[in-house]
């Protein structure tokens, strides 16, 4: 299941998705991965939740970033929930290719029995319908 986190610059996103994060890691057995686009918010992630810092990849294309969270799924077999903050700062992918891609990674997420949350900036109200059924 992929669920969105959607607002405009500065409406605290970030801290929000770090706090599901957190909150998640404390009452699950299995693993969180958060995704983030720097280092910025490592010291306020749990420290039992896998960090991956795109700054380390060079991963810039919608396909590579799909192909990278396919590695990360097949990998490691208890993950549960997958975080990614700002996932329009990490790929270059055109707004409106997004309803298309949240549908890959849905698609993958039954694969893998993976749940994913990923946020953007964006104004809510002026999202697809599509994609505002999966709003927190």
């Amino acid at each position: 299941m992929v669920r969105l986190l959607v607002g405009k610059k500065g409406t605290g996103k970030t801290k929000q998705i770090i706090d599901l994060a957190n909150e998640q890691v404390e009452n699950t057995a299995g693993h969180i991965v958060f995704i983030d686009d720097d280092m910025r918010h490592s010291y306020e992630i749990n420290h039992d939740i896998r960090l991956f810092n795109m700054e380390e990849f060079a991963i810039k294309s919608a396909d590579e970033f799909f192909g990278f969270i396919c590695g990360i799924a097949s990998t490691d077999y208890d993950i549960e929930t997958i975080y990614v903050d700002g996932i329009l700062k990490i790929i270059d992918l055109p707004y409106t290719d997004l309803p298309e891609y949240i549908e890959k990674i849905e698609k993958m997420c039954e694969n893998y029995e993976i749940s994913f949350v990923i946020s953007f900036t964006a104004d809510p109200e002026e999202l697809p319908e599509v994609l505002k059924e999966r709003l927190i």
